[in-house]
């Protein structure tokens, strides 16, 4: 083989490279443009039968733009009595909640990721196994009554102070700062809590960002906690009296579209609302708070998404 071609055949290799290389970005790009609208065209759905009449949207042929739009659905939620109370007890879980669970579990991976801790495998194996087994639904809301929980507005907080798959994660994280920042401190004379507070902590941003926007999220969204272990309607979140008004309104509507002729004509005459498109004003009132936090949480959540995935 003489040197032209091996010129040749250098080039075929380099074009093919890049012909390949432009092939895979063009892939690329039209996979992430896929899922970009897989998640903003549901969105514009939502929001445009959120701003459309009910009984007109029940028509259906309704995308992206509302066909006849009103605010009736957003002033049928906001209507509620106990709405804002429910957005008050909402706004307390979330913050003081995510703020005392994501400290105490960090204090907690923090103490199971010390080698020098006595019994350290055998604790961090013990509360691990929590993690394969339930008590079930009704031992544990025998332990919420025995603590005198139910029907307080400290059943939000306490019983999610902690969870052991988010402390795992804090663990494995932790375990990546050098030994030797650790050793360094300790001779200056610091104290356990002073490393924690000055060297953990402090490098720590990424997943502690990641956990805080899990327990928000969680807790913002939490419906069930509220339906189940409190009965005063001026103690219940946002999310349940969202929930349990749109029971209501569905019962309605159900009713409604079993009535027959001239009556269910009657009915539509009166109502605008329905249990869909106030499903939708619903969701689209829930998600706005956790969507206009998101930016500012967005690069910590990127480099806390890949927690644990190496080490060196």
């Amino acid at each position: 083989m003489n040197r032209e071609e091996k010129r040749r055949m250098k080039k075929t290799t380099v074009s093919l490279g890049t012909a390949f290389g432009s092939l895979m970005t063009v892939l690329n790009y039209t996979v992430l443009i896929l899922l970009c609208l897989s998640i903003i065209l549901p969105t514009l759905n939502v929001l445009a039968l959120s701003l459309n009449v009910g009984t007109d949207a029940a028509k259906g042929g309704i995308y992206f733009w509302p066909r006849d739009f009103t605010l009736d659905n957003f002033k049928e939620v906001f209507r509620q009595s106990n709405i804002v109370n429910g957005f008050l007890i909402s706004v307390f879980r979330t913050v003081l909640g995510t703020f005392l669970s994501v400290f105490l579990t960090a204090m907690a991976a923090y103490a199971l990721k010390t080698r020098t801790m006595p019994g350290q495998k055998q604790l961090t194996f013990f509360i691990f196994f929590t993690m394969l087994f339930s008590g079930g639904l009704i031992p544990y809301y025998i332990v919420l009554k025995e603590l005198h929980l139910t029907n307080s507005i400290w059943v939000y907080v306490l019983p999610a102070l902690y969870s052991v798959w988010n402390m795992m994660i804090m663990k494995s994280f932790f375990e990546q700062t050098p030994e030797g920042l650790e050793e360094a401190a300790r001779i200056d004379g610091c104290s356990d809590f002073g490393i924690f507070f000055r060297i953990i902590l402090p490098t720590s941003k990424p997943v502690i960002a990641a956990i805080s926007l899990f327990n928000a999220v969680g807790h913002w969204n939490d419906w069930f906690t509220g339906s189940f272990y409190v009965r005063d309607p001026n103690m219940k979140p946002l999310s349940t009296v969202l929930q349990e008004m749109l029971t209501k309104q569905q019962a309605l509507t159900d009713t409604l579209m079993s009535a027959t002729g001239s009556m269910q004509m009657q009915m539509l005459d009166k109502i605008q609302v329905t249990g869909t498109s106030l499903k939708m004003a619903t969701i689209m009132i829930v998600i706005t708070p956790i969507v206009l936090v998101y930016p500012f949480l967005q690069k910590y959540f990127a480099k806390g998404v890949m927690i644990g995935s190496m080490k060196e």
